[in-house]
């Protein structure tokens, strides 16, 4: 639950007005709620909206209406909406909400501080993006629990607010997850890797299975069903996700091809010994990581965000 003296300068008491109520912003709005926080959401559909007021949440389809209230409250703005409908968002909160935090739940982050930039929000914008998802989407896929446990990445770039860094981090704490600072195109090159990639070996696997018939399908098992998990994911949102990362996401399929090449090369030879052992390895060192919480580093204080980036590249955690 909230609490408003864990870290300096924090106020676990700001209202969180989430625009976007799909799975994660759905799930924000839950996590919030759930947490003791006031908050409400905006949704431009009118059938999600009815669906979240029916489970008994705030939620609205007035965008300038559920803005001008996060203004008056001081409210921290969650934008949870694809990346293709950024910019839209961000015109109106330029507009309606200009003096309120800003951050967002997409998974690329050096765009979106881009758009952010270009509509002169940067003063008060932090980015965020929390590790968790299923393969559904929408609404009803939601759940207060999707972030308990999981990493949520709150951006440390230059001349980040720490007051407003403080504030998002507060509510992904509120929401359950640990927070693991870093900088924005290190992230976008490290989700390239171990998030939109798994996407693409999903699709290609996925289309290896079909390809193999009835009989490939029906003899498919748990590494089929594991393997091709997001490839259940709406393609639209899977799109927004691969494309709007593109040049870091060609780098790791690039590195991938090699890896793969390699290991056809080695078959062809008899072999699968370099791969499996590699692979094994890598496997188990993400297995064996920990969770080691940061220490010594106040947001603010002379050198924050560069302790802050070195911090995360390590692995360590902000907790409270």
């Amino acid at each position: 639950m909230c609490q408003p003296d864990s870290v300096p300068t924090s106020d676990c008491t700001t209202p969180i007005c989430v625009l976007g109520l799909g799975l994660i912003g759905g799930s924000v709005l839950r996590a919030a709620v759930a947490a003791g926080r006031r908050a409400w959401g905006y949704n431009r559909s009118p059938r999600v909206v009815d669906d979240a007021v029916g489970d008994g949440f705030d939620a609205s389809t007035d965008l300038v209406a559920a803005l001008r209230r996060a203004e008056s409250e001081r409210a921290l703005v969650v934008v949870a909406v694809p990346m293709p409908a950024v910019d839209t968002v961000l015109s109106a909160i330029a507009e309606h909400a200009p003096n309120t935090t800003v951050t967002d739940v997409v998974s690329i982050k050096a765009e979106v501080a881009a758009a952010v930039a270009a509509h002169g929000l940067s003063g008060r914008f932090v980015g965020g993006h929390p590790m968790a998802g299923t393969a559904e989407s929408g609404w009803s896929a939601g759940t207060a629990d999707l972030f308990r446990d999981a990493v949520w990445v709150v951006a440390v770039d230059d001349g980040t607010n720490p007051d407003a860094w403080l504030q998002v981090a507060d509510l992904a704490l509120d929401c359950g997850a640990v927070v693991v600072p870093a900088e924005s195109r290190e992230h976008d090159a490290a989700v390239a890797r171990i998030s939109h990639l798994p996407h693409i070996l999903a699709e290609a696997l996925a289309l290896s299975g079909a390809a193999g018939g009835d009989l490939a399908l029906g003899l498919a098992a748990g590494s089929f069903r594991d393997g091709t998990r997001v490839a259940g994911t709406a393609p639209a949102l899977v799109d927004a996700m691969c494309e709007g990362n593109g040049p870091a996401l060609l780098t790791a399929l690039d590195e991938t091809l090699d890896v793969l090449n390699a290991a056809r090369e080695q078959l062809a030879a008899g072999s699968t010994r370099e791969l499996t052992r590699a692979g094994h390895e890598a496997r188990r060192r993400y297995e064996q990581r920990q969770r080691h919480p940061i220490e010594g580093v106040v947001p603010g204080d002379d050198g924050w965000l560069t302790k802050m980036r070195d911090a995360g590249r390590r692995g360590e955690v902000w907790t409270r």
